[in-house]
């Protein structure tokens, strides 16, 4: 009977963990090509309303410097927003020689990257965002009846609530579900590859 049994070559004849792996190259592949979709997005989206805000203060010259002030926190907001957001875009490449260790930290990477962009930068983007339209539309809510100002600003703050309060939560929790889950499976792999 021999003794010497090659572990390795065992491990290696297992088809299913093979299937398993790169399944799991497929998947963090597919998160990054998404995520990088999501920031080209995000980019035009915030650049052609930032030149549309801008469009709109050419246009009608607003007259308070209230307006002026809401525009320019509305514009700094978003560019305050994008500045760290575009710096995940070296996290986003994907390399065909990565080995699972690569993936994992880059994964850890994106994971705290998101982490920051989520806990700080969103805030911020919301308060600032919030704080421009509301005194953007001070000028226009100060032309009109009463009645009218109320009903123009609670819509306004209803949305901005919704937004923050429901939206947010969920999409910041789907965001981390599909991090989260890729991460756990990589780690796994890791503790598999190391015992």
């Amino acid at each position: 009977m021999d003794t010497n049994i090659d572990f390795k070559k065992i491990w290696n004849t297992q088809e299913v963990q093979k299937l398993e792996i790169a399944d799991l190259y497929k998947k963090a592949d597919r998160l990054k090509r998404y995520k990088r979709y999501q920031l080209m997005g995000a980019n035009a989206i915030l650049l052609i309303t930032s030149c549309i805000i801008g469009g709109i203060w050419y246009r009608y010259q607003p007259e308070y410097v209230t307006t002026k002030i809401g525009l320019v926190l509305a514009i700094l907001a978003m560019i305050i927003f994008l500045i760290p957001y575009n710096r995940w875009i070296s996290l986003l490449k994907t390399n065909e020689g990565d080995n699972n260790k690569t993936y994992l930290r880059q994964l850890m990477q994106l994971k705290q990257k998101q982490i920051f962009q989520q806990k700080w930068m969103l805030s911020i983007y919301f308060v600032m965002l919030s704080l421009g339209i509301a005194l953007y539309l001070f000028e226009y809510v100060s032309k009109m009846t009463g009645f009218w100002g109320i009903v123009v600003y609670t819509a306004t703050l209803l949305w901005i609530g919704i937004n923050w309060w429901y939206l947010r939560p969920r999409v910041i929790k789907k965001q981390n579900a599909k991090l989260d889950e890729l991460l756990q499976k990589f780690e796994e792999l890791n503790n598999q590859i190391q015992e």
